[in-house]
């Protein structure tokens, strides 16, 4: 009996390690888009979107040929679906994640990002209503105080590369949390509506999706000026570091990335799980240090604690509180 308990221990100790890695891989790949501005020397973060969503959506392509017997027949509403959530959760967060670390700095843009996870909480508690509102006050009292520290602190270190004001990236930043709550609500509810939908098939969709719609804006988007591929080209003395970023960003991220928490999410309590996204901003707010060649100062140290504690706590009252209703809803 002892050695089939130590047995069990042991595999979910494995388990835990495997899914903590996997996350870990996950928000580090994901924070790399933090610092994106800041490594692809004159081109624009559009040609940079360009580049890793052509090179991603072949990628997805490629699973739809291997896994085309798990497609059923696509109807034009769910078409539109797919399309609406790939221009919000991929090109739309992506571009408004970048444009917040060009504009406000990249240690601002991974802090308000990180309030991800709780304004997920908080938009279920909505509809839930499982969780007492006042439990949310602790944890968004520590996230306000870590984001008024850390963003006083960055507005006075970083004025941008371009001649916007730094609080246009916030405004970037918070809109990229929008975007991405949004796509994480109709993204459930859309597989959720379609039970009989493979996971991998729809991630696939909406990688080809997106890259269709990065090619049709390209255009458009060349006529406005934010594209620099026709005038620099696409040389590999002129776009070496196009070229090493997007397709590291389009394999890491884009599908080891979703690989690696798809692992952890099987692995791990949906509440530490959920904790662990965290780990994105840390990762890229040392990144953005790394940009700026500079350690971090006691001000940043104490603002991402504050910060950081406050999305664990209110991600854990939230989770806690829901799977102690679903115990009782069992009883």
């Amino acid at each position: 009996m002892n050695n089939d308990r130590k047995m069990l221990y042991q595999n979910k100790m494995a388990n835990y390690a495997i899914g903590i890695s996997a996350a870990l891989f996950a928000t580090g790949v994901w924070s790399l888009n933090f610092i994106i501005p800041f490594v692809i020397g004159r081109y624009s973060i559009f040609d940079f979107a360009l580049f890793r969503f052509v090179i991603s959506g072949c990628v997805g392509a490629i699973v739809l040929v291997l896994r085309r017997d798990r497609i059923y027949r696509m109807g034009i509403k769910d078409m539109a679906v797919i399309a609406w959530l790939s221009l919000t959760g991929y090109v739309g967060f992506f571009l408004l994640v970048s444009s917040s670390a060009m504009l406000a700095g990249p240690v601002i843009a991974p802090a308000i990002l990180s309030l991800v996870p709780v304004v997920l909480s908080i938009s279920g508690n909505l509809y839930q209503g499982s969780v007492a509102w006042r439990s949310f006050f602790i944890p968004l009292f520590f996230i306000a105080t870590g984001l008024i520290v850390l963003n006083g602190y960055d507005y006075t270190m970083h004025r941008g590369y371009q001649l916007l004001p730094p609080y246009m990236g916030m405004l970037c930043a918070m809109g990229a949390v929008i975007l991405w709550t949004c796509f994480g609500l109709f993204n459930q509810n859309a597989l959720e509506n379609r039970p009989t939908m493979d996971s991998s098939v729809w991630s696939a969709m909406l990688l080809v999706a997106s890259a269709v719609e990065i090619v049709l804006f390209f255009p458009i988007g060349s006529s406005m000026g934010l594209f620099e591929i026709p005038t620099l080209g696409l040389s590999w003395s002129s776009a070496h570091s196009l070229w090493l970023w997007g397709v590291s960003l389009a394999f890491l991220s884009s599908v080891g990335g979703v690989w690696a928490w798809t692992i952890a999410s099987r692995r791990l309590p949906v509440a530490l799980s959920a904790q662990l996204v965290v780990f994105e901003t840390i990762f890229g707010i040392c990144f953005g240090l790394i940009t700026q060649s500079r350690l971090p100062s006691f001000i940043d140290i104490g603002g991402i604690v504050l910060l950081i504690v406050g999305v664990v706590m209110a991600t854990r009252v939230f989770y806690m509180s829901h799977s102690y209703t679903q115990i009782k809803h069992v009883e």
